[in-house]
């Protein structure tokens, strides 16, 4: 069975298109319409392309639902048929894991199809403190492990901004973002606590010596309340 994976963006956002699954294998039940599920960017775009797929083409709604890039890709990839997605939206490329997943279970000949960009905001309340945040900020401040002595690496201490840098506000470090299944998430931290790391020697060095620990520090973030995961409605996370 092919199964057409469509990217839904440059390197950030992408949609796995498969064939519509009624009655193709995956057990005896059948459903009529698409089913695209995934990344909480793409939703709202999904969404609205699947009002005017049905507007225009009628027959049964699709449906379309926020997973997570990572949580629609596992669904996607659990078998072809009308019990999984046509459709996985994503806001990442695709993992080799996920693929190896894809395979064994049968869903091969993806194709990717890009649709679009999509962007990382870091934001404050209008009303909050002013944040002039440089690269190296993000590191200090959300990082499970930061730089100690003599090239040792020790849990982040830091409770408070100012104690990353002198010149941000005397705020508790409190950032709302998404869980581990997100496909932001993974940008965030390709896109941003990895260039923050290297800003850092003790950090830059590792790179050079060790890339797969430099990897693991800069791409694992703190779990002592200072980084909070707040689901995957990436609207519930603005309004919080």
């Amino acid at each position: 069975m092919i199964r057409t994976l469509l990217t839904a963006a440059s390197a950030v956002a992408l949609i796995a298109v498969a064939a519509c699954g009624d009655g193709a294998g995956g057990g005896s039940a059948t459903r009529s319409g698409i089913w695209a599920a995934g990344s909480s960017t793409v939703f709202p775009f999904a969404t609205r392309v699947a009002e005017n797929f049905n507007r225009t083409q009628g027959g049964a709604a699709p449906r379309i639902e926020s997973l997570g890039t990572g949580g629609g890709i596992q669904a996607f990839c659990q078998g072809v048929g009308p019990q999984t997605p046509d459709i996985a939206n994503a806001s990442r490329q695709m993992k080799a894991s996920e693929f190896e997943l894809c395979a064994k279970n049968g869903v091969t000949d993806i194709i990717e199809i890009k649709i679009g960009y999509d962007g990382i905001v870091i934001a404050t309340a209008r009303t909050g403190s002013s944040f002039d945040l440089r690269l190296a900020d993000l590191y200090g401040a959300l990082a499970a492990q930061v730089p100690g002595a003599e090239g040792a690496f020790v849990a982040n201490p830091a409770t408070h901004w100012n104690q990353v840098n002198p010149a941000l506000p005397n705020q508790r470090i409190q950032v709302y973002g998404p869980p581990p299944t997100s496909g932001t998430r993974d940008a965030f931290l390709e896109l941003g606590m990895a260039p923050a790391a290297k800003t850092m020697p003790a950090l830059a060095a590792l790179e050079a010596s060790d890339k797969a620990r430099f990897e693991a520090l800069s791409h694992t973030l703190r779990e002592d309340g200072a980084w909070i995961d707040s689901g995957e409605n990436d609207n519930a996370i603005v309004q919080t």
